[in-house]
């Protein structure tokens, strides 16, 4: 399929969560079988070189968990907190409305492991920023990420650039 056929299969819903937000929603586009399908292989050829996958919580899993399998490589779950029943280490970071979280198990790394962060979309970079900062302080490598969709205007793939992370966008919607 074309990017052009992919970005049609997004739908989106103006004024949610708040007046003036245009939602870019992802759920249409892993409905479509053929469509889902070639989002992963595009992501895939990507991040080929990687040993590892991570994606953040939720949407992230869906990505990351089936670009990991396409290559055969293992996954790294990004949690939210309190969701892992072993030993964490943590992030806080800022989000538009507060603060947030993001924990890993540190063993699930090795050290130098090049690891590719996957994810749905690419806004401010903010929660990217925290997996990045957090893979690396277990020890991974990561200089690569790959998104579905790109809100360009919002200037996460500069913050990205800037923290030595090459950033790749499937396709990319102007505004929020």
């Amino acid at each position: 399929m074309t990017t052009d056929e992919l970005k049609a299969l997004v739908r989106t819903i103006p004024d949610f969560p708040k007046r003036g937000i245009q939602f870019r929603d992802i759920t249409t586009l892993i409905g479509n079988g053929r469509g889902f399908s070639a989002s992963v292989e595009w992501l895939a050829e990507r991040v080929e070189g990687s040993q590892a996958i991570a994606g953040m919580e939720a949407r992230g899993f869906i990505f990351g968990a089936a670009v990991a399998a396409h290559l055969g490589l293992p996954f790294l779950p990004i949690r939210k907190p309190g969701k892992l029943p072993c030993d964490t280490i943590g992030v806080d970071y800022e989000l538009e409305y507060g603060l947030d979280r993001l924990e890993m198990d540190p063993s699930a790394v090795t050290p130098g492991l090049p690891v590719a962060i996957v994810d749905d979309l690419l806004a401010t970079g903010g929660t990217a920023l925290a997996a990045t900062k957090l893979l690396r302080q277990a020890g991974a490598e990561v200089s690569r990420a790959a998104f579905v969709i790109d809100l360009p205007d919002l200037g996460g793939g500069q913050r990205l650039a800037e923290a030595r992370v090459a950033v790749d966008t499937l396709m990319a919607f102007e505004g929020d």
